[in-house]
């Protein structure tokens, strides 16, 4: 393969989608019991309570957006990061700070070219996968900084 071609695709697993969002349907009511076991004045563990709910929805809500708009990432030799949109349309993404990509998983942390910001769980194996060797070899070519 020429290394002007070389890419790694990458489906989006809706499992591993579903883990990120319970978790912080999760993560959100642990931390409204948290705000509620606080010895402080009710009105203030209310206006706290509502305020964490408000913040952990709008990321939810952020979160299920950026998932409807990738059906598909692709890794280039050089970093720049790829989606495929519902439309089937390729848009340029820009890879951020704070991705990781280990043997098994990896978080990739995003930017669409709106302004759009997402992340997407990834797993693979090197054994099994052809775009997964590929993504890790492009991830020690870049790095692993954008």
């Amino acid at each position: 393969m020429s290394s002007s071609t070389y890419s790694a695709d990458l489906n989006p697993d809706p499992a591993l989608r579903r883990v990120v969002l319970l978790s912080g349907a999760g993560f959100c009511a642990i931390g409204v019991s948290l705000i509620l076991a606080m010895p402080l004045h009710p009105a203030v563990l209310i206006a706290g309570s509502g305020g964490w709910l408000a913040l952990c929805a709008r990321e939810l809500i952020m979160t299920v957006r950026g998932y409807a708009l990738c059906c598909r990432l692709r890794m280039l030799v050089g970093g720049e990061l790829l989606l495929l949109d519902p439309l089937g349309n390729w848009q340029r993404a820009r890879l951020l700070p704070g991705s990781v990509l280990l043997r098994r998983i990896g978080w990739i942390r995003l930017e669409t070219g709106i302004g759009h910001r997402g992340a997407e769980l990834v797993r693979g194996s090197c054994r099994e996968s052809d775009d997964w060797r590929r993504l890790q070899v492009i991830w020690r070519h870049i790095g692993a900084t954008p």
